[in-house]
This record gives C-alpha cells, sequence and structure tokens, in this order.
C-alpha cells in the first residue's frame, strides 16, 4: 500500500391402468350372439337318408356320446359357453369404468392434502426431486462459485469505482510520485510503488489483477465499473485524483484494493474506514456511516469466501481499522473503504496472494459485500 496505507502495505393416467385390461370378451373368428340371448345359435341336425323319416334322439350311453359330440362342435364353430364369457365381459366394463373413477378420486383427495400435515401434498415437487446444480470455477480454473453468487443482474443501473492500489509504472517514476499533494488535512505523498513477497511479486501486480477479476464479476451483474488505473498510465494516478474519480463517477460505493506489508507474523486481512474528517477539502461526515455498512459487508464476504480471517495485529479481530491519514478516503464525497487483503511480508499469506485461486476467490468475497451492501 502507497501512501494511503500509512506505514505498510404422457398419456392418461386411467388410459395406462387398464392398458392390457380385456375389454371386449369377443374372441376373433367368434360368431356373434343372438341378441338378448347370450348364448351360440341353435344348429340343426343334418337330415338322414331318404326315407329314413325323421332321426329319433339317441338314448342312454348313446345320448351322452352325443350330447359331447355337439358340446365339442360348437366349440370348434367359435362358441364359448356363455357364462364365463359373459362375466369377463361384464368384468372388463366394470374395470374400465371404475379405475379411472377411483384414481381421479385420489387425486383430488390428494391435492387437498391431509389436514393433520399441514395440508401439504404427497406427490413430488419440482423443489424437492431437482438436483442442485455443480459449482462452477472461477477463470483462474481453481477457485468454486461463491455460495451467494447473485444471479441475474441485481446492480443494474449501479455504479462501483474500484481503485487498484499503486501502480506496476510506479517505480519508473520515483519524482513525480514523490510530490506533495493535498488530501484535506495534510500533506502527503503523490503516490508510492507499494510492497512486495519476498519472491518479488509486487503488490501493484497483485491489486490489478484481484480488480479486474472484481470488475469482470460486477460487470456481469449488471453494475457500471470504473477503474482509476488500469496499467494504462504512466504512473499513479496520485491519491487525490483517485478520490475525485469516485466522486465525479457518483459511484454507489469506491473500494480500493491493496495488500499490506506488515512484518512477518503478522496474519489476516482488515478493511480501513474513513474517520469523520472536516478540514480543508476534506469533509467525510456523510459517507461515514454508509462506508462502515460497506466495510463490514466486505469482511464477512471476504471471510467466506477465502477462509481468511481478520488481522491478528490491528482492528482487535474484527477486521476493521478507522483512519484519518489516507487521502482517497479524506477527499471522497461518496462511500469508499480500502481492503488490505493480506500482509505480503508473511510467507503464509503470501502463498495465498500469489495464487491465483485464491485471489479468485478474493474478487468472489469482494464482489459480493459490494452486490450486499448496494442490495441493502
Amino acid at each position: 500500500m502507497g501512501p494511503d496505507a500509512g506505514t505498510r502495505k404422457p398419456g392418461s393416467i386411467g388410459a395406462s391402468l387398464t392398458k392390457g385390461l380385456p375389454l371386449d370378451p369377443e374372441i376373433p373368428g367368434r360368431k356373434p350372439q343372438e341378441p338378448g340371448t347370450g348364448t351360440a345359435p341353435t344348429r340343426r341336425l343334418a337330415a338322414g337318408p331318404p326315407g329314413a323319416g325323421t332321426a329319433r334322439p339317441p338314448t342312454g350311453p348313446a345320448r351322452a356320446r352325443h350330447c359331447r359330440t355337439a358340446t365339442i362342435a360348437r366349440v370348434s364353430n367359435g362358441s364359448f359357453p356363455p357364462s364365463p364369457g359373459r362375466r369377463s365381459g361384464t368384468l372388463a366394463v366394470v374395470l374400465t369404468a371404475l379405475v379411472p373413477a377411483c384414481l381421479a378420486g385420489w387425486l383430488i383427495w390428494d391435492s387437498m392434502g391431509d389436514p393433520k400435515s399441514g395440508g401439504t401434498s404427497s406427490l413430488p415437487t419440482a423443489d424437492s426431486t431437482s438436483i442442485a446444480p455443480p459449482a462452477s470455477g472461477g477463470p483462474s480454473g481453481g477457485a468454486t462459485r461463491h455460495p451467494k453468487d447473485d444471479s441475474g443482474r441485481p446492480l443494474t443501473g449501479k455504479v462501483v469505482v474500484i481503485d487498484p492500489g499503486h501502480n506496476p509504472h510506479n517505480r519508473d517514476h520515483p519524482s513525480a510520485i514523490a510530490r506533495s499533494v493535498d488530501i484535506g488535512t495534510a500533506k502527503k505523498e503523490c503516490d508510492t510503488t507499494g510492497t512486495a513477497t519476498n519472491s518479488g511479486y509486487s503488490e501493484a501486480s497483485f491489486t490489478l489483477d484481484v480488480s479486474r477479476r472484481v470488475r469482470t464479476l460486477l460487470q456481469d451483474r449488471g453494475a457500471k465499473v470504473v477503474f482509476t488505473q488500469d496499467g494504462d498510465r504512466a504512473y499513479g494516478p496520485c491519491v487525490d485524483e483517485r478520490a475525485e474519480i469516485g466522486n465525479k463517477a457518483h459511484a454507489d460505493a469506491a473500494v480500493s484494493v491493496h495488500a499490506d506489508g506488515a512484518a512477518a507474523g503478522q496474519r489476516g486481512f482488515h478493511v480501513i474506514l474513513p474517520a469523520a474528517v472536516r478540514g480543508g477539502g476534506a469533509d467525510t461526515s456523510a459517507i461515514t456511516g454508509p462506508s462502515h455498512r460497506l466495510g463490514t459487508r466486505l469482511v464477512t464476504e471476504f471471510s467466506e469466501a477465502t477462509g481468511a480471517k481478520p488481522a491478528n495485529y490491528m482492528g482487535d479481530g474484527t477486521g476493521l481499522k478507522v483512519r484519518d491519514d489516507l487521502g482517497g478516503l479524506n477527499l471522497s464525497t461518496v462511500p469508499k473503504v480500502f481492503i488490505e487483503c493480506g500482509n505480503m511480508r508473511d510467507s503464509k499469506d503470501a502463498a495465498q496472494l500469489t495464487d491465483a485461486a485464491w485471489r479468485e476467490r478474493a474478487a468472489r468475497g469482494i464482489a459480493q459485500g459490494i452486490t450486499d451492501f448496494l442490495n441493502r
């Protein structure tokens, strides 16, 4: 962190149930029954030889054999004994009418629900049977989607200013960034180079990477995002100009992204809030309240997204720190905070800050904190 860092940085159900039931007792090839009888038509006995006269019905054993033969003849001619056929037809008709009626009644009863269970249906609903979609990774390939990510475009019409701390080119312009500027209550250098990890990963590179990720997330939610610098300036801008960019944009929220440069062993993140300042060109009386709400939401969401803990060296474990010596806050007329995402000089924090997947989670935490604040 620079001068603003201070010291460091289907079909019918009824039809499906009755499908396959014998709705017609007639069998292909069977002769129709005579109306009203239910029996097969009577066959005439063949006439005997000429001159034989009328045949007499046989008696005794011969009569029994004659009856069996006549019955077999009727069956082979396509007729069945009347009683079973009539019973089968009647049963099929009854089932055809009864099954759909019973099913319809059950459906009506079930839709009304059981009063003892609060009137809820026993049928499955979309909510009870649906499966949650899998989490999606971030652009770094290693981060999981934040569980509170808002769907749709909840930030449409909102303006957010993201201020990536420092500038990768500041080191090439030492004189320009060393000049003094007015921060309202005092004078302070225009900007600084920021800090770096022991391996040489600079704070300016970190802040640009995370800020660009935040921008993508906020734009996807409909916000207009304004950057104070995107690595496209020779140096700076100075801290007073960074505040002025947010003021001119009439930002609904502004966040300056940083990483700290404290001593090894001092770990964690913290959010810096504007103090109540009035003097010179500074007057934060209108923004201290909303800035505190913004900071509180950032602490909650950043911690949840990254698993990081609030700093163990300031803020008394709250993750919040009030300061009156930062020009980017003193000169702001819109809700604004700084977030120090970790300590670059501590090896454990540095391992996270240099990991692309962790930076994606950090960006999601920042974006969600801003979203929560703007949707309050």
